[in-house]
């Protein structure tokens, strides 16, 4: 999906949830967020893919649209360095979509559901984050080509950090991953990519740990 379709699908969006004002502005400056340099992997086409898995899995969710702005927004603000993302984030949202009026209800939702990507763990019954973070996680399921791109890719924005100390942190990762039971939390993301992002994760996994 090119840029110029992201934004019109932001605006189409932004029309549905009642959003007024400079809406056009703020999308053009959540893409170029997405498009900052540093990115290597939190891009544009990880929001583009997340954006899809939305939509595979919208007919799951209490309010699909809201977890379409969460997506927007989820890793809107992105420093590899930091440790509030997600919270920065979350404060992005509510700020913008203050702005664009739109209800209170959804931007709570919407600053909500994004601090859950901080940790990917989803209470029973909380069909909303199960979608976004199955959209989100979604990678793990990737084709071996993808799969391979999103490891280097997150490789290159902890570039900074020496190999050994890398490993041992992405290690705890995806050992916290492998410890959802089950990893994806919707029906069709468990009946879609299960047992292909076990199998990506327990491989990338052993690797790490033979070095």
């Amino acid at each position: 999906m090119a840029v110029r379709h992201l934004a019109v699908d932001w605006l189409a969006l932004g029309s549905r949830v009642g959003a007024r004002d400079d809406v056009a502005g703020a999308g053009a400056n959540l893409l170029g967020r997405w498009a900052e340099p540093h990115r290597a992997y939190h891009d544009l086409a990880h929001l583009e893919e997340v954006l899809a898995r939305v939509d595979l899995l919208a007919s799951e969710a209490a309010d699909p649209d809201a977890v379409r702005l969460a997506a927007w927004f989820h890793d809107a603000v992105y420093d590899p360095a930091a440790g509030d993302n997600e919270e920065r984030s979350a404060w992005l949202a509510t700020t913008v979509l203050h702005r664009l009026q739109v209800a209170e209800p959804t931007v709570a939702e919407v600053a909500r559901l994004v601090r859950v990507t901080a940790d990917h763990v989803v209470a029973d019954g909380d069909s909303d984050a199960a979608v976004l973070c199955d959209a989100d996680l979604g990678v793990l399921a990737a084709a071996a080509d993808r799969y391979s791109s999103y490891v280097d890719g997150v490789r290159a924005e902890h570039a900074q950090v020496a190999d050994d100390d890398f490993a041992r942190g992405r290690a705890a990762v995806l050992r916290r991953l492998l410890a959802h039971e089950p990893m994806f939390r919707t029906s069709q993301g468990r009946d879609l990519w299960e047992a292909a992002a076990r199998r990506n994760v327990t491989a990338e996994l052993a690797r790490l740990e033979t070095g």
